[in-house]
C-alpha cells in the first residue's frame, strides 16, 4: 500500500493545479451580463491556436455545419456561449499534458479513447432528450485525466501498479485502489476541483467506474461510465471487457437494446475527424 495522499499529487502551487489564464478570463466574461459576443471573441482571439481549434471543432462532424462558421462570434451565435466555453475547456486541457512517459501510456491512444468517450457521453445525453451534451462531452473527455497525473507524479509506483494488474488480471482502477488507496478517477476529480470546475464534472469523473457511488450527480457519472465502456468497444481495447455497472442504463433512462447501436453509430461517425483535431493540440 502506498502512503501517498491524493492531495500530494495536486498541490496549490503546482502548475497542473490551474488552467491557462485565457480560460478563467473567458469564464469571467461569460458570467458578466454586460459582455457581448465581440468582447468574448476578443479574449479568444488573443490565442490564435485556440481560435483555430475552436473553429475546426464547430465546423467538424461534431456539429455537422461543414465550413459554414468563419468567426468566433458567428460560432457563439450558433452553438451558444456556454457550449463554446465547454469546447474551450476541452481544447485547453488537452494542451496541458505533454511529455508523458511513453513507457507508461500510449498518449495518442489515450486521447483517441478519451475523445470517443466524450462523443459517446454526448450521444447518450442527446438520446435522453437533453441539450447540454457539450458538458457531458467534457466529462467524458476528462474521465481518465487522473491517469496522466499519476504518470507525471508517481511514474515508478504506477509501473508497479500496472505490472500487478497485468499479472493478476485485475482491472487497472482496482489495482490502483489497492496500491494507492484511490484510483485515477479520484485523482481526476481532485484535479477538476483544483481547477475550480463544477461539481457536476468532478463527480462524473471521480465516480465513472462506480457511478452508483456518486452522491449528487449519479446520472452524469452513469453516462460517463457507459460512454467509457462503449468507447473501449469502439477503439478495440484488448485489455478491457465491456461490462456495465448494474442499473447504469436504467439510471440514464435508456436501454442497451434500444439505444446502444444509435450511440455507437453517432460516435463512430464523428471520432476520426474530432480526435484528429484534439490530437493536433497535444
Amino acid at each position: 500500500m502506498s502512503l501517498i495522499d491524493i492531495q500530494d499529487l495536486i498541490s496549490e502551487n503546482d502548475p497542473l493545479a490551474s488552467l491557462p489564464n485565457t480560460f478563467y478570463k473567458l469564464r469571467e466574461a461569460i458570467s458578466d451580463a454586460n459582455c457581448d459576443f465581440e468582447d468574448i471573441a476578443e479574449i479568444i482571439s488573443m490565442d490564435p491556436s485556440l481560435t483555430l481549434r475552436l473553429l475546426k471543432i464547430v465546423n467538424s462532424a461534431f456539429y455537422g455545419l461543414r465550413g459554414e462558421v468563419e468567426t468566433i462570434p458567428h460560432a457563439m451565435g450558433i452553438v451558444g456561449t456556454e457550449q463554446l466555453m465547454q469546447l474551450v475547456l476541452a481544447t485547453t486541457v488537452v494542451n496541458q499534458f505533454k511529455c508523458i512517459p511513453k513507457d507508461l501510456i500510449d498518449i495518442d491512444y489515450f486521447w483517441r479513447h478519451s475523445v470517443a468517450c466524450g462523443l459517446s457521453a454526448r450521444a447518450i445525453r442527446e438520446a435522453s432528450g437533453e441539450h447540454d451534451g457539450e458538458v457531458l462531452f467534457v466529462a467524458g473527455l476528462l474521465h481518465d485525466i487522473g491517469r496522466l497525473v499519476l504518470c507525471l507524479k508517481v511514474p515508478d509506483q504506477l509501473k508497479v501498479v500496472l505490472k500487478f494488474a497485468q499479472q493478476s488480471g485485475d482491472r487497472w482502477h482496482r489495482a490502483e485502489a489497492k496500491y494507492f488507496g484511490f484510483d485515477h478517477g479520484g485523482v481526476g476529480g481532485a484535479l477538476l476541483r483544483a481547477w475550480g470546475l463544477p461539481e457536476r464534472l468532478q463527480e462524473a469523473v471521480a465516480h465513472h467506474h462506480l457511478p452508483s457511488s456518486a452522491k449528487k450527480f449519479p446520472i452524469e457519472a452513469a453516462i460517463v461510465h457507459l460512454a467509457d465502456r462503449i468507447s473501449h468497444q469502439i477503439t478495440f481495447s484488448e485489455t478491457e471487457d465491456f461490462y456495465y455497472e448494474k442499473g447504469a442504463w436504467d439510471a440514464v433512462q435508456l436501454s442497451e437494446s434500444s439505444h446502444l447501436q444509435q450511440i455507437l453509430e453517432q460516435t463512430e461517425s464523428q471520432l476520426e475527424e474530432v480526435s484528429e483535431i484534439f490530437l493536433q493540440t497535444s
